[in-house]
């Protein structure tokens, strides 16, 4: 009896037509870049679904620890393998169903049997594995129809394969299937949410981050650092594309009147943004606004922010509340990290009382006494650029 390969099912992927095959090409790619610092994986991706095969059992801990971040994947179950003999096929049914918690639950058995040398027929098989499964777990309950747990036995001639524990994945499609976008990423609780929304729509991300040293310090920068770790653990890599922004926001404060100064950060930002999006092939903007939630987030402020730029600008959080963002940023572990209390850049100048309905016009007139300019090709030709994840160092590595 050994669990050694895990069979994974696509979703959304399922119904691609001619261009399936390049979906699953990309998945593939993924889940080799996710477990890449695995040695004994071995990935066979097929129409239908994808066999990650492991005979290190640790290694296949990890991906079945993994997996459920890559985009592109429904759902998938840890397949065990025995000898074609029925009492091994016994113990191994047993084994399988008691890796699921909870056995008060219906039940069935699933019998494929391509292998016709061997020398039990399917109802046999059916009868003798239901049998002792249900001596063992008397708490399961036959039901033949949409079961909870469906033992799935597939008879080979190399070996009897079985599963039953489904685990359910991250659906949406694959990373880099749907283009490549710039998230602007400040280090709060609604950025890291509006990228992962977009990754699970197959957008690669490549991240910009506003740093105005020194009302801003390192132990903000570590905290987008942490963040942009995070969101390179869905099956894809990320740039985090760092700007120096202090000479941008102070001269923003010197020319504009106190209460549009925050729109007219933000038009500034997203000139910079457009920039990098230039040198980097992306094809849109990701901000993590939700309307009304503050002054820079009405309809009027979005309007007068955008006038800057003709990219498009993808607003994934919209029309959810604020607890709903909460409530993902948990699931997908970035609210701990949000929430370390260090300000960024559109925190630490904030007017006492910023336009809610700022005029373009108005905004347009006091930005055009100085040419920003120059400010804005320096702070892009200044930046500092890291990949993600970033590579693990070893704590010990000095004393070898």
């Amino acid at each position: 009896m050994k669990t050694n390969q895990i069979l994974v099912r696509y979703g959304e992927l399922s119904t691609k037509g001619k261009n399936r095959s390049s979906f699953i090409g990309r998945l593939r790619d993924n889940v080799r870049q996710t477990f890449s610092d695995l040695d004994q994986i071995h990935i066979k991706a097929e129409r239908d679904r994808m066999f990650i095969t492991s005979d290190d059992e640790q290694e296949l801990a990890q991906v079945i620890e993994r997996l459920p971040y890559v985009f592109g994947i429904q759902s998938f179950s840890p397949v065990t393998a025995c000898e074609l003999d029925i009492e091994a096929m016994k113990k191994t049914a047993e084994a399988v169903i008691a890796k699921i918690e909870d056995t008060d639950k219906s039940f069935k058995v699933s019998v494929k049997r391509p292998f016709k040398e061997f020398p039990h027929e399917k109802p046999e098989i059916m009868k003798e594995l239901s049998s002792h499964v249900l001596r063992v777990f008397p708490d399961l309950k036959v039901q033949m129809k949409d079961p909870e747990i469906d033992l799935k036995v597939e008879v080979r001639k190399e070996a009897v394969y079985m599963m039953a524990e489904v685990i359910q994945g991250a659906g949406g499609l694959p990373v880099g299937a749907g283009g490549k976008a710039l998230l602007m990423l400040s280090g709060g609780l609604d950025s890291p949410v509006a990228g992962y929304h977009m990754l699970k729509r197959g957008v690669r991300l490549e991240l910009i981050h506003f740093f105005s040293p020194p009302f801003t310090n390192d132990r903000a920068k570590e905290k987008v650092f942490d963040l942009a770790e995070r969101l390179s653990q869905f099956g894809s890599s990320v740039k985090l594309h760092i700007i120096p922004f202090t000479k941008l926001q102070q001269e923003v404060h010197k020319q504009v009147p106190d209460n549009i100064t925050m729109t007219s950060t933000r038009r500034m930002m997203m000139r910079v943004a457009d920039l990098v999006l230039a040198e980097t092939n992306c094809r849109a903007i990701i901000t993590g606004e939700s309307l009304g939630q503050v002054a820079s987030q009405t309809l009027e402020s979005m309007q007068a922010i955008n006038a800057v730029t003709n990219t498009p600008v993808l607003r994934p959080l919209i029309a959810t509340d604020k607890l709903e963002i909460i409530d993902i940023a948990q699931q997908i572990e970035t609210y701990d990290i949000s929430i370390r209390p260090f300000e960024d850049c559109c925190t630490i100048f904030t007017p006492a009382n910023p336009k809610t309905k700022p005029k373009l016009e108005k905004v347009e007139y006091y930005e055009n006494f100085v040419s920003f300019d120059e400010l804005i090709e320096e702070a892009v030709a200044e930046r500092e650029v890291i990949q993600f994840p970033r590579p693990k160092v070893n704590q010990f590595e000095d004393l070898l």
